[in-house]
């Protein structure tokens, strides 16, 4: 298996249901398979909880990956803040694009994603008025400027837990296994 960063965007991972457990189920499958070796997770909220991004350290692990898979929850549409924040400060020109940028130039990228709604909401006229992959293309443009390879993403919908609003905790998890079932499925691919 070709080296794989596994960035976790996650603002509130330690309260997280979902995305947690895609993570701890992936972690899992991992060690079972005996490839830790050829992959590393970084929690951004864990090591920036300041959100003060440390761009040489960052920009090490991504030389480092051949496939680099970002973890998160959708909101409003985008990436989380701590997430956003990453991808400005340290896919920065000269290191991720522009004349000299080269650094992420042939790399896989991976986005894997929960939605809150329902996947029909996720439908031109639906709730949400656009389809999930209407709603990608300035990632997808952010990897064709950086010369990566985009990758179809992996979405799981309908993956809340609040108050009134929640999926069954077991509909959860077994979802979670699932689309972790997925990334592992497509990075081992590769």
């Amino acid at each position: 298996m070709k080296n794989t960063l596994i960035i976790i965007g996650h603002p509130h991972f330690d309260k997280s249901i979902a995305n947690k457990a895609i993570i701890e189920i992936l972690k899992d499958k991992i060690k079972l398979e005996k490839l830790d070796s050829n992959i590393r997770f970084r929690n951004l909220i864990e090591l920036y909880p300041n959100y003060k991004i440390d761009i040489p350290a960052e920009q090490d692990a991504l030389i480092w990956a051949d496939n680099i898979v970002l973890q998160f929850p959708f909101y409003w549409y985008n990436v989380p803040a701590i997430l956003k924040i990453w991808m400005d400060e340290v896919l920065e020109y000269g290191f991720a694009y522009g004349k000299t940028g080269d650094k992420m130039k042939g790399k896989n990228l991976l986005l894997s994603f929960t939605t809150g709604g329902p996947e029909e909401s996720y439908t031109q006229g639906g709730r949400n008025n656009f389809e999930i992959s209407s709603l990608l293309n300035p990632h997808k443009q952010t990897s064709n400027l950086m010369g990566c390879n985009f990758l179809d993403p992996v979405c799981s919908h309908s993956m809340i837990n609040l108050p009134n609003i929640s999926t069954e905790l077991d509909e959860l998890n077994e979802k979670s296994k699932i689309h972790a079932n997925q990334i592992f499925n497509t990075i081992n691919n590769l």
